[in-house]
């Protein structure tokens, strides 16, 4: 299976299956993905995108976003869910170089975690409330798209090596990134140097803030995110994920009946 899926509009489009699980599992293939803004799906892209069959849309922005750059198309059989995460905007083409880009990313995504509680718990409701294929984004894929699918992979079960490696994949799409702001923003200058960039370091700080207020990221989504039945990390886990099928042994071959002549 591919996890990149390539469009011709979109930068940052990812399948989160094939990761293993603390239990033996894996997170299932063609279920749930990771994208930047589905608002620029049209044309070909469009057809790609509506052959994946997904049925929900999270969109992870705020509403002015929404009505400044569009939302993904309406589509009979598509349902589209608005859960604006953030709270505190900012501008990331004006952070102050001279901070530490890291850590001052990992404390934006620490004030998510706690002023968009109510929204990641509903993300968390919507993802867990059925099977079929459903996918989330921001605008560029990254931070609070990133923040989800490591809430969402760490409930899972996945290893963090896994979780922040598959976080910093949004690096491959930092030069398109970079360009689609500058064409956007032709009189502005980039003056923060780290915009577009996703290093496993500032995943990890979020993981570890996590660990270190609630005592992990499960008791996070418990205490902080009120999660229930319906969103629970077992709930979760039967729904997005299965257990590998054992090779056949010869065992196996004799037990079989012999097949008619």
């Amino acid at each position: 299976m591919r996890r990149h899926i390539d469009f011709e509009r979109l930068h940052n489009f990812r399948d989160l299956g094939g990761y293993r699980t603390s239990d033996g599992r894996t997170v299932r293939w063609g279920r749930l993905y990771r994208s930047d803004s589905l608002a620029k799906l049209q044309g070909a892209d469009w057809d790609r995108f509506h052959a994946l069959d997904i049925r929900t849309v999270i969109d992870l922005r705020y509403p002015w976003e929404i009505e400044a750059k569009g939302r993904v198309p309406e589509a009979e059989g598509l349902a589209y869910v608005n859960l604006s995460v953030e709270h505190r905007p900012y501008d990331q083409a004006e952070i102050d170089p001279g901070l530490d880009p890291w850590r001052f990313l990992a404390d934006r995504y620490a004030e998510v975690a706690i002023d968009g509680a109510g929204e990641l718990h509903q993300a968390l409701e919507t993802i867990a409330s059925e099977s079929a294929p459903q996918v989330f984004h921001c605008a560029s894929g990254k931070d609070r798209t990133g923040l989800l699918a490591g809430l969402v992979l760490s409930l899972l079960g996945v290893d963090e090596d896994d979780i922040v490696a598959d976080f910093a994949l949004t690096e491959l799409a930092t030069d398109r990134l970079i360009a689609d702001w500058k064409a956007a923003h032709p009189d502005r200058p980039l003056n923060w140097p780290g915009y577009g960039r996703a290093p496993e370091e500032i995943m990890r700080l979020f993981l570890a803030d996590l660990t270190a207020t609630y005592g992990s990221v499960h008791d996070y989504a418990v205490k902080q995110l009120g999660v229930d039945a319906p969103s629970s990390p077992g709930c979760v886990r039967n729904c997005w994920t299965e257990r590998p099928v054992p090779p056949p042994t010869d065992l196996d071959a004799v037990a079989q009946p012999p097949s008619a002549a």
